[in-house]
């Protein structure tokens, strides 16, 4: 597990844990410079970022450093899915230099996507493949949603339970339950399914359906997300931190406090 220098072994109890808190660096790609940010994050109590490639991409030693500079972690980290397929290793490298445990491919393009569940259940195998050789070197493969995941396909299935079925047991799920309420889906519903999966749970909130501001995204608590109904949820699954996101926020800052100030609210 991927954690800040001589932190303590991390052993939760899940039914009265206090997560550990992360959060996802590409919410304040547009306020550079990204080391400047780290600091002032381990200020308002977080434990550790959740990088996007373009983060660490260049040197992930450097950014290393820079995390244990701020005294924060790295438990896992965004890459391309095309990076697990095709260059595994690089990327199982990198993890170990950021002391992550979990590899997550959070995404296809639209062009990439099928209208068929023979391209989810690929998807899922691709995701298996991965995970399998990441598992021989103690990490974890976790995909991350969006919306298109829980869309119906024209046959009424949904890709993303193509992509778990054929990806296995050793595919696990960061769910992001943002995405979820914007595909009209119920993240109450999605945590119960799935939670012998979930090893990481994403509080994006969204403002009500139809807001242009933010992009329609807003701090954790800010939304329409009932957050206290899902505690009890939370509970249930596998996660052993969670991870604070907005796409396009106004003011990083504000996000970023507002939103880990309501989960410590939420007694999380």
């Amino acid at each position: 597990m991927g954690v800040a220098p001589n932190a303590p072994p991390f052993t939760p109890d899940v039914m009265t844990m206090t997560y550990r808190k992360a959060y996802q660096l590409y919410s304040s790609r547009n306020f550079p410079p990204l080391a400047g940010q780290l600091p002032i994050l381990k200020s308002m109590g977080y434990d550790a970022i959740e990088p996007w490639l373009p983060a660490y991409e260049a040197d992930p030693a450097q950014f290393r450093r820079q995390l244990d500079d701020a005294g924060l972690g790295c438990y896992g980290f965004h890459m391309p899915l095309a990076g697990l397929v095709g260059e595994p290793q690089r990327f199982i490298e990198i993890a170990q230099i950021l002391g992550a445990t979990y590899l997550i491919p959070p995404y296809v393009t639209a062009e990439e996507r099928e209208p068929n569940a023979a391209y989810w259940r690929g998807l899922g195998e691709k995701l298996a493949r991965g995970a399998e050789l990441a598992a021989a070197h103690g990490l974890v493969v976790a995909w991350h949603n969006h919306d298109f995941e829980f869309v119906p396909l024209p046959d009424g299935s949904r890709p993303i339970d193509h992509i778990f079925d054929a990806g296995g047991p050793g595919v696990k799920f960061e769910i992001d339950c943002g995405w979820i309420v914007r595909a009209g889906a119920d993240p109450a519903a999605e945590l119960k399914k799935f939670a012998d999966r979930i090893v990481i749970i994403q509080t994006k909130d969204t403002a009500p359906l139809g807001t242009e501001e933010d992009d329609g995204w807003t701090a954790t608590g800010d939304g329409i997300i009932d957050w206290a109904a899902l505690v009890p949820l939370f509970r249930q699954t596998k996660a052993d931190h969670i991870v604070t996101e907005h796409d396009n926020p106004g003011d990083w800052q504000a996000f970023a406090r507002r939103s880990i100030d309501h989960l410590k609210a939420l007694g999380l």
